[in-house]
């Protein structure tokens, strides 16, 4: 699987979003301000989650092998999948 440039990008933030909550942990930072980071490191997530899928969503699906019938039960699955990360 092949991915974009821009989701590589968002994962080297999200990277750099929870090493600043590291830091924060480290400094012994406010609740409140770790918190924050955090909610905002688990939008980036959401959001680079969707940008895979919305790239990727009709290479997977033809890389399963499923026949034309089987798509849709594919297609439901993956957002069973999807849903269970939300």
């Amino acid at each position: 699987m092949r991915y974009s440039k821009s989701v590589k990008n968002r994962i080297a933030r999200v990277d750099g979003q929870l090493a600043g909550v590291v830091r924060m942990l480290e400094e012994q930072r406010g609740c409140a301000d770790v918190v924050a980071q955090l909610s905002a490191v688990t939008h980036a997530l959401d959001r680079t989650l969707g940008a895979i899928v919305s790239e990727n969503l009709e290479r997977c699906l033809e890389e399963s092998g499923a026949p034309e019938d089987d798509m849709e039960l594919k297609v439901k699955k993956m957002i069973e999948l999807l849903m269970k990360t939300n």
